[in-house]
């Protein structure tokens, strides 16, 4: 776990040429075509409790805003970037996130199930009970990550790294293999990634 096979991409930023600026949006307010919004930057967004299914985003910069409970099936990301933002509870399942970046946001509670991750990197986000149930990971990066009570459960991974991140208690954690981890964090999930491999440890003078 401690060395990649191949390295990690980063993502994409967003293109963002006379882009369209909108605060303080609720749902009803996006300019969004048929489901999509493109070049635009979102600040202080509402979209909490919001059901969208099939919203797509591209080449969008999300800044602060409350996404709680947003419920949006089938979501697609194309080079966003999301900071600040509270999307505890949020329901993006069976979609496709790609050239993405979350930093500095609250995304506990929240479920991925069956989503697809790509060039996407965590940074300093609150994961605590989030659920990425057979989701994909390709090519995706966790930093400073509290994944708490993460529930891991038939997650596929192709090119993963974590660093810096807490992991007690995570559900599935033999779902990571293939991840890469620094050294020191691989001691210090030491007990739990023995207890994933079903590995026991001996007491002292234990025969």
């Amino acid at each position: 776990m401690a060395r990649p096979s191949r390295d990690i991409s980063s993502p994409e930023a967003p293109r963002l040429e006379d882009e369209l600026v909108v605060e303080g949006a609720g749902a009803a307010d996006l300019p969004a075509r048929d489901g999509g919004l493109t070049g635009a930057r979102l600040v202080d967004a509402d979209l909490s409790g919001s059901r969208l299914r099939g919203l797509r985003l591209a080449d969008v910069v999300v800044q602060r805003g409350n996404l709680a409970n947003l419920v949006a099936p089938e979501v697609a990301l194309r080079r966003v970037a999301i900071s600040g933002a509270r999307l505890t509870g949020a329901q993006w399942i069976g979609g496709k996130i790609t050239d993405t970046l979350f930093a500095d946001c609250r995304i506990d509670l929240a479920t991925f199930a069956g989503t697809t991750f790509e060039r996407t990197t965590f940074e300093d986000c609150r994961l605590t009970q989030s659920d990425f149930q057979e989701a994909l990971l390709r090519s995706v990066r966790f930093d400073r990550c509290d994944m708490t009570e993460a529930d891991l459960t038939g997650l596929r991974v192709d090119r993963c790294e974590l660093r810096g991140c807490t992991l007690d208690g995570v559900i599935g954690i033999e779902r990571l293999r293939g991840a890469a981890m620094p050294w020191p964090d691989i001691l210090g999930n030491a007990g739990m990634l023995a207890a994933a491999l079903g590995i026991r440890v001996l007491d002292d003078g234990e025969s």
